[in-house]
């Protein structure tokens, strides 16, 4: 037997409900995904003030009404204590960022990928001489790892998808590489939402790259098992952060750098580590690297590391965390700069077509830009086109437009996007005016 649908009066929400539908198109709420669960009376009052009424998943909800309020009591607004057990949940006001900068897209994707393409490339080579100097003891001249990081943001302040799209569709051995400059990239494109200057972006991308140093000095067989630790082996993973900002500390980097790498584990709720600090304490540019390299931690293949969630998988699970591991706004803001199906998902639409998606529209979020790879057969095209979901479907009755039916795990067979090239053949579409769009 399925999951089953009830429809419910707003007003008879309750805490613990998993919400599965609206009355109302999800991109005209400010929910940052369609589906979740209610934790707080704050979820029941955001429903309240844009909907009548929702659909509820019966299978789904969690909690009866007399032990949610038993936890919360009968004050309205007033947030749970606990969450999911024994995890904390702690509310802050929300993130103030001095004099925010609202950055406008000033090139196209086909453009700035033609720009960038190389950039990662050489941002491993600096990072790999860097690092091992730096490993070794040796002088290490820092200036080359800046220089890669200025392009960095320079590319994302232009086009904050082009280089994420790159970082996606790249394949490299070395898992610590890929994974310091992922996360740079995932940081960047939040921190361009969150409207931080160049000056900052440049601190958070560096402090990115470095974050992950500390891994060099732990033996090679304990990183292959990452994500399979014992209560030991833990223990002295752990250590990687102090290692590396021991490692770092004379390299004559500014201190906003070196908190990105101090505190980069460190969770809202004071769970993580090394100090176990929490909400307020945690540097702002260490809180967007800590949820940049956890998502990315989410979604990234590795040799013997079991099968990684979707992108669009990694967000549901990234905004039930939200006042948990991860302050609130920032989660939200975190989801609104990748989107709810993040570049390089690959996706099967409702026609049957699959393919990855390239972009997506801030005001679309379940509409993104697919680049399209195989026919409703499944069988592969020999040129891959671009579908701009939103604009396709902005004229269409609702059961006529074309949706994203479900995301497919990395690796799907005839998916491999890197055989593409975004930037080059044309369709019936319109590759140059979608891209352009």
């Amino acid at each position: 037997m399925g999951v089953q649908q009830r429809k419910v009066a707003v007003h008879d929400l309750e805490l613990g409900m998993f919400v599965s539908d609206l009355d109302r198109p999800w991109h005209q709420t400010p929910f940052p995904i369609q589906g979740f669960h209610i934790r707080s009376q704050d979820d029941i009052r955001a429903l309240v003030s844009h909907c009548k009424w929702v659909m509820v998943d019966v299978a789904e909800t969690r909690e009866s009404k007399s032990s949610a309020t038993a936890e919360t009591g009968s004050v309205f607004g007033r947030r749970p204590r606990k969450m999911k057990g024994d995890r904390e949940e702690l509310k802050l006001p929300p993130l103030h960022i001095r004099e925010p900068v609202a950055y406008e897209t000033v090139t196209t994707l086909k453009k700035e990928v033609k720009t960038a393409r190389h950039l990662l490339d050489d941002a491993e080579l600096a990072l790999d001489r860097y690092v091992k100097s730096v490993a070794n003891g040796s002088p290490a001249d820092v200036r080359p790892v800046l220089e890669i990081t200025r392009k960095m943001v320079s590319s994302v302040v232009r086009q904050p998808d082009a280089l994420l799209w790159l970082s996606r569709i790249r394949s490299t051995d070395d898992y610590l590489y890929r994974h310091g400059l992922n996360t740079a990239v995932w940081a960047l494109v939040c921190g361009r939402q969150l409207g931080l200057n160049e000056g900052l972006l440049n601190h958070l991308g560096l402090g990115c790259l470095l974050s992950q140093v500390g891994k060099l000095a732990l033996p090679a067989e304990l990183l292959n098992q990452e994500g399979h630790f014992t209560a030991e082996d833990y223990a002295v993973y752990r250590t990687y952060v102090e290692k590396g900002l021991s490692m770092l500390e004379s390299s004559g980097l500014s201190r906003a750098v070196l908190s990105v790498v101090q505190c980069h584990r460190e969770r809202h709720n004071g769970s993580g580590f090394p100090e176990g600090i929490r909400g307020d304490r945690i540097p702002l540019l260490a809180k967007v690297a800590g949820i940049a390299e956890f998502f990315e931690s989410l979604i990234a293949p590795r040799e013997g590391g079991g099968e990684p969630m979707t992108p669009a998988r990694a967000v549901s699970l990234l905004y039930e965390m939200r006042n948990i591991e991860f302050q609130e706004d920032l989660v939200e803001h975190f989801i609104q700069a990748i989107g709810i199906y993040p570049t390089g998902t690959l996706v099967e639409l409702s026609d049957g077509q699959r393919g990855v998606v390239v972009s997506h529209t801030p005001d679309r979020r379940l509409w993104p830009k697919i680049m399209v790879m195989t026919d409703a057969e499944r069988q592969p095209l020999k040129s891959a086109h671009i579908i701009d979901l939103a604009r396709l479907n902005e004229e269409r009755l609702h059961g006529d437009a074309i949706t994203v039916k479900e995301c497919l795990p990395h690796g799907t067979e005839g998916l491999d996007p890197a055989r593409y090239d975004v930037t080059g053949g044309e369709s019936r579409w319109g590759l140059g005016r979608l891209l352009n769009g």
